[in-house]
């Protein structure tokens, strides 16, 4: 219960940013709708199509969920808001969850938005695109994670640089603006090093109903959500015996 009302605590802290909260919606919603218009009239590039690209921006907005965790976290550590709630019974795993609950409640949001806006546009409604909305859901945990391990490893500021540089990896090597295979070489191993691209993969595929070698995309996903959320606790804990 204590660790339900950390995190009551924490969705009012994100909600009071208002202006913050429309920026990690809308802009990606805006950038949706621009790219949408822009190539409309050219539908040889398959990479803006509403199947591929309505996905990929949703991944892109949750680089931004990076950003609001690690901001609040840090906020939180550099603060005598977390010296004080040291004395309660919570642990970091509760912690870490009490900052996760609140920031997957905005993941859905996210998803919701943009997926909205692809069936407005034209995106087929169909039971693959419910499966894909479903896998959206868990993988918006492996960005939140990374934030709260950016959040507990760096100070404020520091967070703020490295999320900022998040979401420009996230947008280069998802293959959100560009099909990886065409460039090929070191830049397409480097991005299938990282989980961004298969995050799209995986999704994209779900979406199209091509399930074939999705297995690898989700184990990825899954091994990096795994490591971040394990690698937070323990940075947070840490950082709890130096308050």
């Amino acid at each position: 219960m204590k660790m339900l009302a950390f995190a009551k605590r924490n969705f009012k802290e994100l909600i009071r940013d208002a202006l913050s909260l429309i920026f990690m919606i809308f802009l990606p919603l805006f950038v949706f709708l621009l790219m949408y218009f822009i190539t409309s009239q050219m539908p040889q590039i398959s990479t803006f199509q509403l199947d591929n690209f309505t996905p990929a921006t949703v991944i892109f907005s949750f680089s931004f969920l990076s950003l609001f965790s690690s901001t609040l976290v840090a906020r939180d550590r550099a603060s005598s808001f977390l010296t004080r709630l040291l004395s309660s019974p919570l642990n970091a795993k509760d912690y870490i969850l009490g900052y996760m609950l609140p920031l997957f409640a905005l993941a859905i949001i996210q998803i919701v938005t943009i997926f909205l806006a692809g069936i407005v546009l034209g995106l087929t409604i169909s039971w693959n695109l419910l499966f894909s909305i479903l896998c959206l859901t868990p993988i918006s945990v492996l960005f939140i994670s990374l934030g709260l391990l950016i959040g507990s490893a760096f100070t404020e500021k520091q967070s703020l640089l490295f999320t900022n540089l998040l979401v420009q990896l996230t947008s280069f090597t998802s293959g959100m603006w560009f099909n990886l295979n065409m460039i090929g070489g070191a830049y397409k191993v480097v991005s299938y090093i990282l989980p961004f691209a298969h995050c799209v993969d995986l999704v994209k595929g779900i979406l199209n109903g091509s399930y074939e070698g999705l297995w690898i995309n989700a184990l990825v996903i899954g091994f990096y959500t795994i490591l971040f959320t394990i690698l937070a606790i323990i940075l947070f804990k840490r950082s709890m015996k130096k308050q």
